[in-house]
């Protein structure tokens, strides 16, 4: 079975630069230091506020989880957070889609890979994959998003955070 694709796979300049458009920093710590804010432990990307950290062994779909929970939260939450994304089913749905919309921005990476990173990861769906999912059983996270002003019409991208 392939890898998981990790951050030290890609430029990290094109990550920095897609959360850049939302308003958030891509934070890198060097190899065997811990990561700050890492919910599910290291090497699991890690948020605080505005922040996302990562080191060179995070793989990238962490990486984009994490930052689409940041994007999806109200901006109470993103203000007082540290490691919890908290939120509910629908927004957790609605970060897996997001996750999976914006990982086309990033060159080299791709939907396609990531919802087989989210597969080898070990995401579960009620359909059997993340593939499955986002593209028969995901309709009530496009509109969640539609909702909230993340996702136009068309399904891209708004690059603005929920109020």
């Amino acid at each position: 079975m392939q890898n998981v694709l990790l951050c030290s796979d890609i430029e990290l300049d094109t990550l920095a630069a897609l959360l850049a458009r939302f308003g958030l920093t891509l934070e890198t710590v060097a190899a065997g230091e811990p990561i700050p804010g890492s919910w599910f432990g290291e090497p699991e990307a890690g948020i605080i506020a505005r922040r996302v950290i990562v080191r060179g062994d995070t793989p990238v779909h962490s990486a984009l989880h994490e930052s689409c929970h940041l994007i999806c939260m109200d901006e109470g939450r993103r203000t007082t957070l540290h490691t919890n994304a908290g939120g509910d089913y629908d927004e957790e749905n609605a970060v897996n889609y997001l996750e999976i919309t914006l990982a086309s921005y990033l060159p080299g990476v791709g939907s396609e890979r990531i919802m087989a990173d989210m597969d080898r990861w070990g995401y579960t769906f009620r359909l059997g994959s993340a593939r499955a999912w986002f593209e028969n059983d995901a309709e009530d996270a496009r509109q969640w998003l539609q909702h909230h002003d993340l996702l136009d019409p068309d399904g891209r991208p708004s690059w603005k955070l929920r109020q």
